[in-house]
């Protein structure tokens, strides 16, 4: 099976210039100005297979949304190949934008001052949408998303998080085979992420829409995503599965510990004497330690610590996704590492 989404050395420059200090600078800026090339996506490469759901991370300006907006041919690239479905996403337009859905964070494609319902109906004639697939989208929206409540409201009196939802079906009001989200639930509440969370997750499994995610809410990464791409100062650093992504940081774990009578750090550290176990200063009932698993095992960390100490609860936990994507950035790399 061909993949949904092929990108071959993908390069994105842009013309800047670079303005000199000073009166005196302006004035020769206005005669010669000053140039320069900046590279926001050097040489991308990666294929997403059909019913995927990838996560595509990375800091400001790292070349993500660049590149987003290349896969939907908003932009064209300044070299490279990129095909989706089969299609040139710049140059086969009208039919391409048939076959895909988008959703960019703050900005809504719905009409401002009219009914949602009436911005749906809209969609259905730009699209062609037959009455029957309206019918059957519109019950799924409403199942999954609870829409139904506020199509009879203007788009401009909905909610950050109603929005959200309104958006995301009228990106797939047309059942679109490729659905590319940039930044969906920031700004959202607890519930609203939830809800759009719960959301991807379903029209992924049973509708088999390919998708792209990106965010910097890595909340959204750890429970949708399997896979993730991280690109930085527009380079992909990293191109693999999540599980792998944290062996390749290293087999790091934090272990909390509450104890009933109270110890020191330093008494905890002799308890695990011999062993590379970091221990935090803590209030003398609940403690912290770091090691990594390769070299001390947490089955004997444990084992020690509930022999010598009266242990009231444990936890062994990886570390949060963010403090393993910070080191890779931090590290650099190449891709597919």
């Amino acid at each position: 099976m061909e993949p949904m989404i092929q990108v071959r050395e993908l390069v994105r420059d842009y013309k800047i210039t670079r303005k000199r200090e000073g009166v005196t600078g302006g004035l020769i800026d206005l005669v010669r100005p000053r140039k320069e090339i900046l590279r926001a996506v050097d040489k991308v490469s990666f294929d997403i297979e059909p019913g995927e759901l990838v996560g595509y991370i990375g800091a400001n300006g790292a070349g993500k949304s660049t590149t987003i907006k290349m896969l939907t041919g908003i932009l064209t690239p300044t070299s490279g190949e990129v095909l989706v479905g089969g299609l040139i996403p710049w140059k086969n337009r009208l039919q391409y934008t048939r076959n895909i859905g988008a959703v960019f964070g703050q900005r809504t494609q719905l009409w401002w001052d009219l009914a949602v319902v009436e911005s749906f109906l809209l969609l259905k004639k730009i699209y062609e949408v037959d009455d029957a697939t309206y019918q059957k989208q519109m019950g799924i929206f409403n199942e999954l998303l609870a829409i139904g409540d506020f199509l009879h409201q203007p788009v401009r009196k909905l909610s950050l998080g109603q929005r959200m939802r309104c958006d995301l079906a009228a990106a797939l009001l047309h059942q679109p085979r490729v659905l590319f989200l940039d930044e969906p639930t920031i700004g959202l509440d607890v519930v609203a992420k939830d809800n759009v969370r719960r959301f991807l997750k379903d029209i992924r499994e049973n509708q088999g829409v390919t998708i792209i995610l990106t965010t910097h809410d890595l909340g959204d990464i750890e429970q949708l995503c399997k896979r993730i791409i991280i690109i930085d100062q527009g380079v992909v650093h990293f191109d693999g599965l999540l599980a792998d992504l944290r062996r390749r940081t290293g087999h790091r774990v934090r272990l909390t510990v509450e104890l009933r009578e109270k110890h020191s750090s330093v008494d905890l550290a002799k308890v695990t004497e011999g062993m590379p176990v970091a221990w935090e200063e803590g209030d003398g009932l609940l403690h912290t330690a770091e090691f990594n698993r390769s070299e001390a095992s947490g089955a004997e960390v444990i084992k020690r610590l509930v022999n010598a100490c009266k242990v009231s609860d444990l936890n062994l936990a990886e570390p949060p996704i963010e403090e393993v994507v910070a080191q890779i950035y931090r590290e650099g790399g190449s891709s597919n590492q």
